[in-house]
Parts: C-alpha cells; structure tokens; sequence
C-alpha cells in the first residue's frame, strides 16, 4: 500500500454542536445522571449490592476521576434506602464479671428508649426508696425488730452479770468489748497490790473464777452473735419486702416500654433481674446518713452507674440501611475503640466508655473503604482480614500494652456484624491481591472494573452533556452551550487519544467545567462558551509545560541538536514522549547510526550503558532479526552496527522509535541520506509491519513546534504507523498549517513505505536469489554487507608476503 498523506479532515475528530440537540445545558437538568460508559461496572455494582449472601463483598478497581468513588456511594446510598433498619447497639455492665461487658442487640429506636427508662427508674429510685425506707411503717417494724433484739441481748447479758456477780466480778461494756474487775465484800475493786497480797490458795480460787467467766463472755458472744444476724437479717429483708414492690413497678414500667419484640429478651431479662437483684443488695446506700454523707454519695453513684446503658449504635432516627464512607480507617474509627482515664496512676475504664467504629455502625447497610488507606497500617489490614474471616468483631484497644503506666483491662463481649464492604482499589492492587492474598480476595467476589475509556455515539455524548448539566447545578455555574460542550467532548477524546473513544476520567472534564466557567464570569458571561472552554485549556497547558518550553528552547539556541532540514546519511529525528503525570508533552531526539565491517552485530549503546529499558531492548533485537531477515541470502552479515539516541541522559523505554532506528541502519549501510525534515515514531514486528504507537498527538504537536520555530517550508512533517490514523487529536494550529501545505502528516503500513519516503528511491524488492534491484535502497545495502563480508574475509586469510633471496 503507497505511503498517505493525510488531509486535515482525518487530524481531528469535530463535532458539530447541532448534532447534539439543545442549545445549552439547562435543558438537560430534567434528565437522571447514568453511569456514562461504564454499563459493565453498573451491571456489576447493582448485583454485589443487592446479593445478601456472605463473600460477595464489592472490589471496585479502576483509575483515580473514573467516578469509581462518586458512583458507588450513590448506589450504596440507593440500595440502602430499601433495606430495613438495622438494630440499635448496647453494651451493659456485666454484674458477674464487669471486666466483660455485654452486648445487646434492640429494634431500631429501642436503645435510646431503653436508656431513658433505665435513667428514669434510677431517678425513681433515689426518691422513692428513702421514702419508703423513713415511712412510718417501716420504722415500727425496723423498731420492732431492733426491740425484740434488744431484748434477747438483754437477758443474755443479765446472766451474764449475774454469772459474774456470784464470783465477784463486776462488768461493763466499752466499744463492743466486754471488762471485768474483782471486788472486794465491801464492794470495792481489788488493786493489783492487793491481790498479790492475798493468800495462796485465795488467789488460785480467784484464776479459776476469771477462767470461767471468760468462757461464759465467750459462749456470750456465741449466744448474741446469731441474734445479731438475725436482726439484721430481718432488717434487710424488711427493706427487701417494703423496696421490691417498687422495682417490680419499675420494671414493669420498662418492660410495658419496650414496646418491639426484642430478639435479646431473654438477655435482657436477666440483665434487668440482675438490677434487682444488685439493688435490693445496696439498699443501705439509699439512706441519707448523719455522717460520711459525701462518702454515701459516692458509693452509690458508683452503683448507680451499673444500671445505665452504654448506646454504641443508635438508628433511632434512620430510614433504611446505614451507608457509610470511611474516608480516615484508623484502628479505632474503623473498629472502635475503650476510652481510658487515669486515675492514681492507673488508666481505668468500663462498659460505658466503648465507642463504636465504622464496622459497628455499618452493621446492615454499606460500608465504603480505600484500598490503599488499609495497607497504610498493617494492624488495621490484619484485623479486617480476621474480621471478614469470622464475621464477629472484637473492641479492643491495642496501645493499652505498650502504655507507659498500669491499664485496667477491658474485653466487651463479640458481636456478629453483617455489613458489605466496597473496596476502592487500582487495577493493580486488585491483581496483587489475588496473587498473595488469594484468602482476603475470596471475600471479594464481586469486581466492579471502571473502564478508562468508552465507544462514543450519540447516546454517550448527550449523557456527557447530562453530566456537565448536573455538575453546573451542583456547583452553581452558569451552564455551558452546545458549542461549548462540543468542545469538552472532543477534548474527552483527545484525553483518550482516539476519534472514537471518549475518556472515562469525568474528573478532568468536571475540573475544565469549573475553570471555564470561571473564566465565563471572569467576563460576565451568561453562558460558558466555546472561547471560555480554548481558553481554560490553553491556561491549563500553560501551567503545566515549563518543561516542554524549556526543551523547545534548548534546541532553538543549539544546545540540544535537532535539524529539520536538508538530508543526512545515517540520521534522523525520532519522536519520544515525556508523561509527567499531569502533563505529557512530546519531542524530537536524534537517532544516528554507525556500520563498518565487523562480526559483533548491531550494538544498542543505551543498553551497553544501562540506560534503556525491557521494552526498547526487545524492540532492538526485534530490528536485528528482521534486519537479518531482509539479507538472509548473505548470512551471516558481517557488520558491526551502533545506534544511540544523541543527547538522552535520562534514559529511554518503549519501542516506539523502532523505525526510526531501522532507518537510520539502512540509511548508514546503503549511504543514501535521510530526509531530515520528516520525523519518525513507530514500532516494527519481526516481518517489517508498523505498529501503533502511544501519545502520537504529543509527539506530533512537540515536532511541530520545533519546526514552527524554525520555520515551516513545506517539507517538514512527520511519519506515522497508518494503524494510528484514529488516534490523531491534534490542535487547530497543525491542522491548519497541514492545509495550507506547511506541513504534513504522512502514514505508512511497511517499513518498506517509509524508506522510500525519506530517502526517495525505492526500497526494492529481492528477487528469487535473495538479490535486491541496484538502484533500490535495500539494494545499496546490500552490496555494502557484500564488501563487509570480503574486508572480514581478507583480513581472516592475509597474502603471503613475498620472500627475498638472502
């Protein structure tokens, strides 16, 4: 196929504004926003979300501004509308081991009901059973009680003293204790002096009289000690029968509260059970005392404290599922945490300072997360991993270990949490997942893969302008004409680099939508227009291409070598591109080539130095076999070739300049000189076939304003695969300087083409011998292996030298 110079028709892809019915885009407001482009990724985002079987959790993987995000949380949001409110959380002080509070679980509306009526018995309570303890009645019976106690004790006591009173020994009682002392007839106590005073045999009657009456005290306090218990018995259970009626009442009252059915209830009843229970235990608590008052207080506010509830998870006031985004995964906001306070040097805690995290509060809904937020803290990564293996998770608080002072532990009891996780990733996160992690990718079952770039059609194109319609309403800009978003959709395909594909990557089109806009009321615009959308985009270029600028400028001084001129042997401009993340420009490099006789083959000087990468590398040996091919009726070639990219210091990568390369080898071997004006980008296969190549605009626009610089004459242009042909975007600047003949764009499907281009002469065509025509390219180059091949020859078997006769 001959070689093309394309027409300016083919550069570019326009849309005609007509085409896209309506005038601007307040008409479109009526209008849903759809999933543009990406009804594979819909498809699957509305299967996970709507899939209640455990696994099928959602992995969302796609490129940063594809709406991955945005559109997930909006039909997370959707699907939780129609999904029944999950239940409130509580967390209640465990009587039996307070150190393990547990969990219960209540009808949505039911914690916060729960906690007022707990607050509101508690208030009762501390009115209530004074009262009842200071009534009337209650005092006759306490007094009764006391009094028949009283009593008992008594007469236990007057034997007592008359037990001792007939071995002469009085009594009295001090501080609970029980004195004696030995008197005399006349009724007056013994001194110590007087008793070692008294006969022998009196004061042996006097040991063994104190002996007895210590056994008698004895047997005394055997005696009242159970009447004591007794009483206080009595006591307590008088309080417990006058104070029980009133915690039944209340009781009732919570239990006639709780109007849902609750799954917990038997839970829940013997947590209220146990209330009573600690209650009817502390009831002396409850009794305003004369002294240590302050003392009383704190007691039972600490008692107190036990009967309120710890509300985790309130959904109270929800309508549907929860659908939650966790922009920050912390261990504790993730998964919750135990707020500790110090107290004499120790931090202490309890049921009522556990805080519940993201996974708590996402239980029966959604919960969105970030790939690469997790992988940032590997304790958050292991915990999830152990929590998507069990489905229960355990509050715990990691740094209470390494804390530099003493921590009262604390082990709430697990709960099961059912929630689906959306995991926004990159493509290649998802596929590193599944190669090391294949236990955490099974939990993944749904992919939900955003495409970079879509079919444009008609369809696609108004809803793109649906999309710029809702982000002006949004944001409160003036809304853009036909025209104008005409502009924004071709610039959707020159993002892509292709006239039928738009790009995905609405975040760049939202971002052109806000700075046109701006500059529409920069000029008090009503409508943003075509001239605002050039304008933010020349503006955009602007900030970003210091680099390419710089560059430019360099070879327009000389400092970098670049002709574009005349015709070299052995020399050519290839064309490279530079993509620095948010800006990608495209320029030309010199490629020269050098061949002499030799059996080394063809040298690639980047490689020698390191400087090159797998991908050009492979390109080069591909350019030697088929090179090789070409002349395989002179094999094996004898020739020593080098081809290095002049001035590159910073490394080179790809094999878009394979052709280049290829031409500037047979360039140096036939001698034939290369057209210096035409620039070349391209890949080779093994059977001489042009490949496409990326950023073919970059590439062609940067070559064209080096030759703008110095000077367009008609013979410049640049030669591209044909297999590129649909990727042309290029700026109204080249399209116009191709119509005016300035400048071309030509396009080859063979090597073969783009030799004849750049040299002029055929590239000729070998004959059944392997021979190629004389006047033809291939043909200079061959005969130039055939004298490489005599020079190796020759000097492999020298002339004898000629002997002289001595």
């Amino acid at each position: 196929m001959p070689i093309s110079n394309l027409p300016p028709a083919e550069l570019r892809l326009t849309i005609a504004p007509a085409s896209l019915g309506f005038a601007d885009t307040s008409e479109l407001l009526q209008y849903p926003l759809p999933w543009i482009g990406q009804e594979r990724a819909e498809m699957a985002a509305r299967f996970g979300l709507g899939m209640d079987q455990p696994d099928y959790n959602l992995f969302v993987l796609g490129e940063v501004g594809s709406g991955r995000s945005s559109l997930l949380g909006q039909a997370m949001v959707t699907a939780a509308a129609n999904k029944p409110v999950p239940p409130d959380l509580c967390y209640l002080h465990n009587f039996d081991a307070p150190e393990r509070p547990l969990a219960l679980r209540l009808p949505a509306g039911q914690g916060r009901l729960l906690r007022q009526l707990l607050a509101q018995m508690t208030k009762n309570l501390q009115t209530e059973i004074p009262q009842r303890l200071n009534s009337q009645d209650f005092k006759a019976e306490s007094e009764h009680i006391e009094k028949t106690h009283k009593a008992e004790e008594a007469s236990a006591y007057a034997e007592l003293e008359a037990f001792a009173e007939a071995r002469s020994f009085t009594m009295h009682r001090e501080t609970g204790h029980i004195l004696f002392t030995l008197i005399g007839k006349k009724g007056r106590a013994y001194t110590e002096d007087e008793v070692l005073a008294l006969p022998k045999e009196r004061r042996a009657e006097i040991e063994l009289a104190e002996q007895e009456l210590r056994a008698e005290i004895a047997r005394y306090f055997d005696k009242t000690r159970p009447m004591e218990r007794v009483m206080n018995e009595a006591l307590a259970a008088l309080r417990r029968q006058v104070v029980k009626p009133l915690l039944d009442r209340e009781l009732q009252e919570i239990r006639t509260g709780l109007k849902k059915q609750i799954k917990d209830s038997v839970k829940l009843g013997a947590y209220l059970e146990r209330v009573v229970h600690d209650v009817l235990e502390n009831l002396e608590l409850f009794k305003v005392s004369d002294s240590d008052e302050e003392i009383r207080q704190e007691a039972l506010g600490k008692v107190l404290s036990r009967y309120r509830i710890n509300l985790v998870v309130d959904n109270d006031s929800s309508d549907g599922a929860p659908a939650i985004i966790e922009d920050n995964p912390l261990f504790r906001s993730l998964f919750g945490s135990i707020e500790y306070q110090s107290e004499n040097d120790v931090l202490v805690t309890d049921f009522s300072r556990i805080r519940a995290g993201s996974l708590l509060k996402a239980h029966g809904g959604f919960l969105m997360l970030h790939l690469r937020d997790l992988l940032a803290d590997g304790l958050v990564w292991e915990k999830l991993r152990r929590f998507l293996r069990s489905g229960r998770l355990q509050i715990e608080e990691p740094g209470t270990a390494f804390a530099p002072i003493a921590a009262v532990s604390l082990e709430p009891e697990a709960v099961d949490i059912d929630v689906k996780i959306i995991l926004i990733g990159s493509r290649e996160q998802y596929y590193e997942l599944q190669e090391e992690d294949p236990e955490f990718a099974r939990r993944f079952r749904v992919k939900v893969d955003f495409a970079e770039s879509f079919l444009s059609g008609a369809e696609t194109r108004r809803t793109s302008a649906i999309f710029v319609a809702h982000t002006c309403r949004r944001l409160g800009l003036p809304h853009f004409s036909a025209a104008a978003v005409a502009r924004l959709l071709e610039d959707g395909h020159r993002e892509a680099d292709d006239q039928l594909r738009q790009s995905a990557i609405f975040a760049r089109t939202e971002a052109l939508v806000m700075e046109s806009a701006a500059l529409c009321r920069a000029r008090a615009g009503r409508l943003v227009d075509v001239s605002d959308v050039g304008t933010a985009l020349r503006a955009r270029t602007l900030r970003h291409d210091y680099p390419s600028q710089r560059l430019q400028e360099s070879i327009a001084e000389g400092d970098v070598l670049i002709g574009v001129q005349g015709e070299k042997v052995g020399q050519l401009n290839g064309l490279t591109q530079v993509d620095l993340g948010d800006y990608r420009f495209g320029f030309p490099v010199r490629v020269t080539a050098r061949t002499y006789a030799g059996e080394d083959g063809l040298l690639n000087i980047e490689r020698e130095v390191e400087m090159s990468g797998p991908i050009h590398d492979k390109g080069v040996l591909i350019l030697h076999n088929y090179l090789s091919a070409l002349f395989a009726g002179n094999a094996p070639l004898a020739l020593n070739a080098s081809i290095v990219f002049e001035q590159e210091y910073h490394g080179v990568e790809g094999d878009s300049a394979s052709c280049a390369e290829l031409y500037v080898l047979l360039s140096s071997l036939s001698g034939l000189p290369l057209k210096q004006g035409i620039a070349v980008t391209g890949a080779v296969n093994q059977h001489g076939e042009i490949l496409p190549v990326g950023g073919i605009n970059e590439k062609i626009e940067g070559y064209f304003r080096v030759c703008e610089m110095a000077g367009l004459d008609g013979s410049q242009g640049v030669l591209i695969p044909r297999r590129n042909r649909r990727h042309l975007m290029l700026e109204h600047k080249v399209i116009e300087a191709v119509a005016k003949g300035l400048f071309h764009i030509y396009t080859a499907e063979h090597t073969s083409e783009g030799i004849e281009l750049l040299t002029g002469l055929p590239a000729g065509i070998a004959d059944v011998s392997g021979n190629y025509p004389h006047g033809s390219v291939l043909g200079h180059a061959q005969r130039t292996l055939l004298a490489y091949r005599r020079a190796c020859q020759a000097s492999e078997h020298p002339k004898p030298g000629r002997r002289h006769p001595r």
